[in-house]
């Protein structure tokens, strides 16, 4: 398989894919249990924990700036795909319209048929963040977390929670699905924190 879809690069390509990743051209698909489908339109974003609750419509977060932004993912599975282009509202033009309390320090994301994983909230704030519904120009794919999935480059790819349909945020940090199954907690690939180990 290691020939066919996926390459060991030569090195590093000047800091650009980490430590026991292969490269591929492909977009593998990687999901716990069956995708579930449901239209754009349907699509909910709930607020709770130590925020204001609150709901948001889609053509409530399409009325935000929309942003396209290009970068490489990183699995966990040891594949990385190099200038991705995501379309969708950043995390930063949405946190504005949230109101937290003083003691949320972190974010649980809630995704539609009960994923959940864990961010800090230093790593959910980042520019880069998308909530994202485009891949390449077109609509995203259900398999690949459509109509609306959490994009964040910096982690490992199961921090972008596909079928987002909520933010928890909450006091300490707290296991996700997978935390609770062995991955690490943050998930760092330039520094290979792929397991709870780690």
């Amino acid at each position: 398989m290691l020939g066919k879809f996926f390459k060991k690069p030569a090195d590093d390509m000047n800091g650009r894919v980490p430590p026991g990743q292969s490269l591929t051209s492909r977009f593998p698909v990687l999901t716990y249990g069956p995708a579930p489908r449901y239209k754009l339109e349907d699509v909910t974003l709930k607020i709770s924990g130590l925020a204001e609750a609150r709901e948001f419509s889609w053509p409530q977060l399409r009325a935000l700036t929309q942003t396209t932004l290009t970068y490489d993912i990183h699995c966990v599975t040891h594949w990385s795909k190099l200038d991705t282009t995501w379309t969708g509202i950043r995390v930063t033009d949405l946190m504005p319209l949230l109101s937290l309390k003083p003691e949320a320090s972190h974010v649980m994301i809630h995704s539609v048929g009960g994923y959940t994983t864990n961010l800090s909230l230093g790593d959910f704030v980042r520019p880069e963040n998308l909530l994202a519904y485009r891949f390449d120009d077109k609509p995203l794919e259900t398999e690949h977390g459509g109509p609306l999935r959490l994009v964040v480059p910096h982690l490992y790819f199961w921090k972008s929670a596909k079928w987002i349909s909520g933010l928890e945020f909450i006091s300490a940090d707290a296991p996700g699905f997978w935390e609770r199954n062995g991955y690490h907690m943050r998930g760092d690939p330039f520094k290979d924190e792929r397991y709870s180990d780690d």
